[in-house]
């Protein structure tokens, strides 16, 4: 046999092998925007990776831990590539058995105790096999505010209350790492889509809390829309409810 087909052989053979899948450690976090990571505090986030190319699932699991550093990730001025997470910030540890480079999609859904405020927060990376993501890990950013309201019959007319807060669960209050200064919180009566009456929700004395009233609306059955933003950050949040004036 001539050198040429053994050649030749053993080039088919080599391309015709299966590959060899490797274990490839990927972290992934999810952090409020603006603010610090999404953990136990409220709820957790699930997240499921699938191969971008076929939408086959690779893996899922549950981000979970606490909230973080906060001087490391709020406070002090980030370099690069200095890391922002510690050992007990939130976190999915997965490992990936992958034979190729692969695009790999990651879709997140949280946080997962405040159903009012949950979004899905979608990204996607390329991942080589054996090459871990750690540190930091993947980093997906979950905007929005997370808002929860109640109300009364005051004297003066309908009290709404609301605790607002970042979707890590981090509080606002003045003067603070997230300052109540900065936030607009408004509450609003509709009668369908009528507004009956509006007003701003002042920040009430306590971490997250604000309150206001809305003057004498008609007794009846109507919807309530609570608003905060930050316009700084873009930060929003939106919660409707079904309510009741009362004589």
């Amino acid at each position: 046999m001539s050198r040429i087909a053994v050649t030749l052989g053993a080039f088919l053979c080599l391309a015709g092998a299966p590959a060899f899948a490797e274990p490839t450690p990927v972290t992934i976090r999810a952090i409020s925007k603006d603010a610090k990571f999404i953990g136990d505090s409220m709820g957790g986030v699930r997240v499921v990776l699938t191969d971008a190319a076929t939408g086959k699932e690779l893996a899922r699991g549950m981000i979970t831990g606490a909230t973080g550093d906060t001087q490391k990730i709020v406070v002090a001025p980030r370099g690069r590539p200095s890391a922002i997470s510690t050992p007990e910030a939130a976190a999915l540890h997965l490992s990936l058995d992958l034979d190729r480079p692969t695009l790999v999609k990651a879709e997140a859904v949280g946080p997962l105790g405040k159903p009012d405020a949950q979004i899905t927060v979608t990204s996607m990376m390329w991942l080589l096999p054996g090459k871990p993501i750690s540190g930091d890990g993947w980093m997906l950013e979950f905007p929005g505010l997370v808002v929860e309201p109640s109300w009364r019959a005051v004297p003066a007319g309908f009290e709404v209350a609301a605790k607002v807060t970042l979707m890590c669960g981090c509080p606002i209050e003045p003067g603070g790492h997230w300052d109540a200064a900065k936030y607009e919180v408004r509450a609003t009566l509709y009668d369908a889509e009528k507004p009956l009456g509006s007003t701003t929700l002042a920040y009430a004395g306590k971490p997250s809390s604000f309150a206001g009233v809305i003057p004498h609306p008609k007794p009846g059955a109507y919807r309530l829309l609570v608003t905060a933003i930050n316009s700084e950050t873009g930060n929003v949040g939106v919660v409707e409810r079904q309510a009741t004036v009362t004589p």
